[in-house]
């Protein structure tokens, strides 16, 4: 943990963008997601981008040196979906420990690699934990209201379970994104703590709530700060927002939190709104040069890339987020207390 601490207090780190962009332009069929090991499974499995860390590691180990060859410090496990929860679509709810277990080592091989070409520029392993395909805080019924499609208990099971095979295949964060529901990520926090406990480790966590639409709340209604307020109980290495907006709509909600916290902050909107055909067309440069007013009003210590991201926009975000200090959150205990 030190050693992230330490880079945050040296620079803005940047963290990686998209997998599922890159993923695409390999245009994998049926027959490869399968691989020769699932080559007879029940039901189809193309889509599952989770699987591809068992079944085409090379490519997933490429598209992570891609990354970080465009100059990111952490990249993320390819691991979005990768609880029972999830992969119960795909009824691979047995193969979620070695799924997870696999994309850390993937991603800590890389890592590695690079930190050895460059020990003053130490990469990081940030285990991606998203929200799921349910909610814990609606009812997916219009008809009943009181109904849950999931229970905390179950989301806390399904969270732990992840979060131990990340760890033991060798991340550095465990990051909790694309929050749309706070009781999710609750599920999600209270399990890392108990692991936390359990093992007595203390691996930072990350946490991103994604704001879903202009009303500038998340799907389960809660404001930006009112996100901050109620997960900052547990000791967050950063709090911040990833993925619905651009980087321009994404600000006003980085502004909105950045100066409540002691937490870092951190940031990886899309490629701007997606199109008519759900494809992004944001450039890199007119995403660096919406980017740059984060840095120049001192919002953020960690800035990345989500949906429609590719190397291109991570280069041109760290070439810019090299000209700029980290945003002094530290200090920000003092004058709180």
């Amino acid at each position: 943990m030190s050693n992230i601490n330490k880079a945050l207090k040296e620079r803005i780190l940047v963290l990686d963008g998209a997998m599922g962009t890159m993923l695409q332009a390999y245009k994998f069929t049926e027959d490869d997601f399968r691989g020769e090991r699932f080559k007879d499974y029940s039901v189809p499995l193309q889509g599952n981008n989770d699987l591809l860390s068992i079944t085409q590691p090379k490519a997933i180990k490429t598209i992570h040196g891609k990354y970080f060859e465009a100059g990111a410090d952490i990249v993320e496990t390819n691991t979005f979906s990768g609880t029972t929860i999830a992969m119960a679509d795909y009824e691979m709810e047995d193969l979620v420990y070695e799924l997870n277990y696999e994309s850390a080592k993937i991603a800590r091989e890389v890592a590695d690699e690079f930190t050895a070409k460059e020990p003053n520029k130490p990469r990081f392993v940030a285990g991606a934990m998203g929200p799921t395909n349910r909610t814990a805080s609606m009812s997916p019924d219009v008809n009943d209201p009181g109904y849950r499609a999931v229970t905390f208990d179950e989301l806390r099971i399904a969270y732990k379970q992840q979060a131990e095979a990340l760890v033991d295949g060798g991340v550095d964060i465990l990051l909790v994104e694309t929050v749309f529901d706070t009781l999710n990520a609750k599920a999600a926090l209270f399990a890392i703590e108990q692991i936390k406990e359990e093992r007595d480790i203390d691996i930072p966590i990350m946490l991103s709530g994604t704001i879903t639409d202009a009303s500038g709340r998340t799907l389960s209604g809660q404001t930006a700060e009112a996100f901050l307020v109620s997960v900052s109980h547990i000791p967050l290495l950063s709090i911040g927002f990833n993925c619905a907006l651009g980087a321009n709509l994404l600000q006003p909600h980085l502004e909105a939190i950045a100066n409540k916290t002691d937490f870092a902050i951190s940031a990886h909107p899309n490629a701007g709104l997606p199109n008519a055909f759900g494809e992004y067309d944001e450039t890199p440069e007119e995403m660096g040069v919406q980017i740059e007013e984060y840095l120049k009003k001192n919002l953020i210590n960690i800035i990345g890339g989500c949906c429609g991201t590719s190397p291109g926009h991570i280069k041109v975000i760290a070439e810019i987020a090299a000209k700029y200090k980290p945003r002094q959150y530290a200090e920000l205990i003092s004058v709180s207390q």
